[in-house]
């Protein structure tokens, strides 16, 4: 977890502050794919925004779309009201997605966004809609292991003091407070949303699960004490692995390379050894 981009950062399409192409404000599109073959749907951390992923985009071949969800209060939703509750957030997800399942498809959520993901692909089953391909989790235990914690109730020291512990936001924005004031707010909202996240019971999902990790991700510690999967491995009937990368708790920066590759292998084995030729990242 960790603060989002200012607002008007890097997600806007263009210099005229225009969103890049999306069907709706809960997804960005940074490619004019015509006719993807597989679309992989990615859910950002408390305080992150869809531009986290932006760099991807071009790394993924002309067979696979990237789709960033948008959280609403960052950004270029910087002024729609914030969601504080999990039910709602899944809900408005879903049926922004619905219409974008016509063909096989991901979901990759890090921290906060892996338990969205999993409360995602539960709200597609109950409307009825396909099931995803594979669900990649990165950087949190799985829905009723993972540590809930009381971040969101500390002051605004603690919670730059969490910010810190976990990397990925960076020192300018934390020791200015002008631009601390900004972020903060974001962070603390998602925070309540995923430390009063309870997940009711639920049967287990039947896509594989792949378990993506730092090697010295902080959030993870217990979980590898407790199960190297984080407890993600009782969550579906099918396959669940583990994938390790070097790294903190936003391993996926630095290793942006590797975990794309990753996770287009895992997609669709062919996708990753057509002999693509992919430009370089921006």
């Amino acid at each position: 977890m960790t603060a989002s981009p200012l607002p008007g950062a890097s997600s806007r399409g263009g210099t005229d502050g225009r969103r890049p192409h999306a069907p709706d404000p809960w997804l960005r599109r940074w490619s004019d794919r015509t006719a993807p073959r597989l679309r992989l749907i990615c859910l950002p951390h408390a305080g992150g925004g869809a531009s986290f992923y932006r760099p991807w985009a071009a790394l993924l071949p002309p067979e696979a779309e990237l789709l960033g969800v948008q959280y609403p209060g960052r950004e270029d939703r910087f002024e729609d009201p914030l969601i504080d509750s999990m039910d709602e957030l899944v809900t408005a997800l879903a049926g922004a997605l619905l219409p974008l399942l016509d063909r096989p498809y991901a979901l990759f959520g890090h921290s906060m966004g892996s338990a969205v993901a999993w409360e995602l692909a539960h709200e597609l089953e109950r409307l009825g809609a396909p099931a995803p391909r594979r669900l990649f989790a990165s950087g949190r235990a799985a829905p009723g292991t993972a540590v809930a914690g009381e971040v969101h109730l500390q002051s605004d020291e603690v919670l730059c003091a969490e910010l810190r512990r976990l990397g990925g936001t960076s020192r300018e924005v934390l020791d200015d407070p002008g631009l601390r004031s900004l972020v903060l707010g974001t962070v603390r909202n998602d925070y309540r949303l995923v430390e009063t996240y309870r997940p009711t019971a639920r049967p287990p999902l039947h896509c594989p699960i792949h378990v993506l990790t730092g090697t010295s991700d902080p959030e993870l510690d217990q979980a590898r004490s407790r199960d190297r999967a984080g407890g993600w491995a009782d969550l579906t009937t099918a396959r669940t692995e583990v994938c390790t990368f070097s790294g903190d708790h936003f391993y996926l920066t630095p290793r942006r390379r590797e975990v794309v590759a990753t996770v287009l292998r895992r997609m669709d084995p062919s996708l990753s050894t057509g002999g693509h030729t992919w430009p370089s990242t921006p």
